[in-house]
């Protein structure tokens, strides 16, 4: 008795789907991280600043321990980090905001651009360092309202913004050891 002519054709179609779907990326939570297997409480104080600007430090610092619970399963906490098994801090080393285009009828600037640059290192409970960039570089840009009956201070939304990317790209690269 012979096997019917389509079986190797449905045996093969079965392989590749099988093959490709085994590469597609997709994972559980927290199964891409580069960090050891022995971490599992992370501590995240609010960030250092050396600038004048204020509350930036502590919007990073909550975006930042969002994104992180979001996307792992560390038990993610503000504390100093005596009890964690990595810590990371955060230092806010300048924060800027320039002019980025100028309306000549109001003779005003009508949008700018926040920079913020940041050193972070997340450090074992050892003492080893399992990340550090110390130029991490973020802008966000914002629409200034020129009509003064109905002006709204757009760059407290914009730090919000700001820091959600910054959260989203620094977890995403420490997950990822970049």
């Amino acid at each position: 008795m012979r096997p019917p002519a389509f079986l190797p054709v449905a045996a093969l179609s079965a392989a590749f789907c099988l093959l490709s779907l085994s590469g597609c990326g997709y994972h559980t939570l927290g199964a891409a991280t580069h960090l050891p297997p022995d971490i599992k409480t992370l501590a995240v104080p609010v960030f250092a600043t050396r600038t004048e600007a204020s509350g930036t430090e502590q919007a990073l610092t909550e975006a930042v321990i969002r994104e992180f619970s979001a996307r792992t399963r560390f038990r993610v906490t503000s504390d100093s980090g005596d009890d964690a098994d990595a810590v990371l801090h955060g230092t806010i080393l300048k924060q800027t905001t320039t002019p980025l285009t100028y309306n000549a009828a109001t003779q005003q600037s009508s949008s700018f651009v926040i920079t913020i640059v940041a050193a972070v290192t997340l450090t074992a409970h050892d003492g080893r360092i399992l990340y550090q960039n110390a130029n991490y570089v973020f802008r966000e840009q914002y629409q200034s309202s020129t009509n003064l009956p109905t002006f709204i201070q757009e760059d407290p939304a914009a730090i919000q913004r700001l820091s959600s990317q910054f959260a989203r790209q620094l977890v995403a690269d420490v997950l990822e050891g970049f």
